[in-house]
């Protein structure tokens, strides 16, 4: 668990973020939650739902819809992480809500078949690129200890 400014504690299932990044989260009830997956996971639940009810896009365009749908997020999570964007809570939202669509698709095809190619090739490919930013992040330069 972490802590807030206020001192509420935080447990990391709700925000993944130390306190000095809680300006990436919303505050719900006293509690950070982080606001990407604030809006990720929730309306990617409900594609699911409603793609295993049958309502979604043709399969054929799944291809196109898995690989592109996420790939504003991934570039720009990258490009963050890399230190050449700053970090903007609008753009986040704004560019989550295509990844939660492109997911929740994706959650039904895996729900479908556990070793969908196409489900299982995207989230590799983007979750490595997303990993390796994330482990390589570009340090704010200061003083060594």
């Amino acid at each position: 668990m972490t802590r807030s400014p206020s001192g509420a504690l935080t447990p990391l299932w709700l925000s993944h973020h130390f306190p000095e990044h809680y300006d990436r989260c919303a505050v719900i009830a006293g509690r950070h939650i982080c606001r990407r997956c604030l809006v990720l996971y929730p309306l990617a639940f409900v594609v699911m739902g409603l793609g295993s009810a049958g309502v979604h896009w043709p399969p054929a365009l799944d291809p196109i819809a898995l690989w592109l749908l996420p790939l504003p997020a991934v570039v720009e999570f990258v490009l963050e992480h890399r230190g050449v964007l700053a970090y903007h809570p609008a753009r986040q939202v704004l560019l989550t809500l295509p990844l939660a669509l492109g997911l929740g698709r994706g959650f039904t095809i895996y729900l479908e078949d556990p070793a969908s190619r196409l489900f299982w090739s995207v989230v590799v490919v983007y979750g490595g690129l997303c990993l390796a930013a994330a482990l390589l992040r570009r340090r704010p330069e200061g003083p060594s200890v």
